[in-house]
């Protein structure tokens, strides 16, 4: 159950980031809201999953997925600049976080 909530909370942590953009500094009222409301269940959410993993375990997939999701959602839906060598950055990180996993209790 740890992981499904890690999962989720990682999720959030994209859609807050999302959010965070579009409120053009917390100037914009919706996206203001959704960030703050994002964050707060995202951060519930990974308080969840710390109860049974390990906090480097969990904080590292945590911002992993949140790092992934925001830069495929800013090159998918924001037209940011996709390279070779940002695709190889985004290769290791997601090597990392499936190294993590393996390593890892639970």
């Amino acid at each position: 159950m740890a992981w499904i909530a890690l999962f989720f909370a990682g999720l959030l942590e994209i859609v807050w980031a999302f959010a965070m953009k579009q409120s053009h500094g917390f100037t914009r009222l919706v996206p203001s809201l959704i960030t703050l409301i994002a964050m707060i269940a995202s951060f519930g959410l990974l308080s969840l999953a710390m109860r049974s993993l390990p906090l480097g375990t969990a904080y590292m997939i945590w911002t992993g997925i949140g790092a992934l999701g925001a830069f495929a959602v800013g090159v998918a839906f924001m037209g940011e600049a996709i390279s070779p060598a940002r695709l190889a950055a985004a290769a290791l990180i997601l090597s990392g976080l499936v190294m993590m996993k393996l390593a890892s209790p639970g």
